[in-house]
């Protein structure tokens, strides 16, 4: 049962195989880890049921984003090193209300831990935990076409705990910072500028 669990909510978080499968293959066809240029990153300092202290430099992650299954933000993703046994520590961000291109403050996010190959994983639930006190977006490869892709450079914090899917246990993240990326790809915009773009809801 566990595992069905953990299952679902991993599938859900990373938003089902379309965007997975498409950052799967921009790594493997960049092999530049989490961003083509170098610039990715994730910092998080964990404590609870487990204390970690995460330093993530771009070429030993891969990272993804977009916008959010119901549209509410954008979410970004990273994984980190894989262990010999198949282990990897993957955190998911859920941040509400974010628009394509825009810098924001104070926005309240959903945290998604997942401990992959121990069946763990812990979860805020909501959206009123954690904060993104900054965020900003640089536009990253080509201008052209349907698809657009930002550097999501963020620092927030969490006040209240991720519990775990049994309940029985939870982590504080209690700061973290980051460099991601988020893809979006709209056929509407295509045409538009960059300037014009960067108005349009995710």
């Amino acid at each position: 049962m566990l595992r069905t669990l953990v299952t679902m909510l991993a599938a859900a978080t990373l938003a089902g195989g379309s965007l997975a499968a498409r950052s799967a293959d921009a790594a493997k066809a960049t092999t530049h880890g989490c961003l083509a240029g170098g610039n990715g990153y994730l910092r998080a300092t964990i404590r609870g049921a487990t204390s970690l202290d995460v330093n993530w430099h771009n070429a030993e992650i891969e990272c993804d984003g977009g916008p959010r299954p119901d549209g509410s933000g954008v979410r970004v993703a990273f994984a980190g090193p894989r262990h010999p046994d198949g282990r990897r520590l993957r955190l998911v961000f859920g941040v509400e209300a974010l628009r394509e291109g825009h810098p924001a403050r104070d926005l309240p996010t959903n945290l998604t831990v997942i401990f992959e190959g121990e069946e763990r994983v812990f979860a805020t639930r909501g959206d009123d935990h954690c904060t993104v006190d900054e965020l900003h977006q640089e536009r990253v490869g080509a201008l052209g076409g349907t698809q657009r892709a930002w550097r999501i450079v963020a620092r927030g914090f969490c006040i209240a705990p991720a519990s775990s899917l049994t309940g029985d246990a939870r982590i504080l993240v209690s700061k973290f910072d980051f460099a991601g990326i988020a893809e979006f790809d709209d056929p509407t915009t295509a045409a538009a500028t960059p300037a014009q773009v960067t108005e349009q809801k995710p």
